[in-house]
């Protein structure tokens, strides 16, 4: 049987109030506090931030405060590559970025609703 994270990544229905999810999302809150509350001339502290956020991210990632997402463990980030102010990533699903990738302010990503769900939902009667 499939955990709810395995669900929720595949893009079925999943509870969020699973409590791995939880714990993982408080996480992820925690450290979006940390960069969001950090000062401009803090760039090795929010490095390591980001780093911690995002684990699955090359060289140079620069998220601009403020900055949210639901887990940041889900996204897999190219070298290179900054966030403007104000960008958003829902990330219950992978969030793929590729190297090089400039995004301006208030980008906004959302994979909440996958192309499956959506599918079952417009079969209904």
């Amino acid at each position: 049987m499939k955990t709810e994270k395995e669900k929720m990544l595949a893009g079925e229905f999943y509870n969020p109030l699973d409590d791995e999810l939880s714990k993982e999302r408080i996480k992820a809150r925690l450290l979006l506090k940390e960069l969001n509350d950090s000062r401009e001339d803090e760039e090795s502290k929010r490095a390591a931030i980001i780093k911690k956020l995002v684990p699955n991210s090359g060289d140079n990632l620069w998220l601009q405060p403020p900055f949210y997402c639901d887990y940041g463990s889900n996204m897999k980030i190219g070298n290179d590559v900054f966030f403007n102010f104000n960008c958003v990533v829902l990330d219950v699903a992978p969030v793929k970025v590729g190297h090089r990738t400039k995004l301006g302010p208030n980008v906004q990503i959302y994979t909440a609703i996958s192309s499956n769900q959506l599918q079952r939902e417009s079969n209904r009667p």
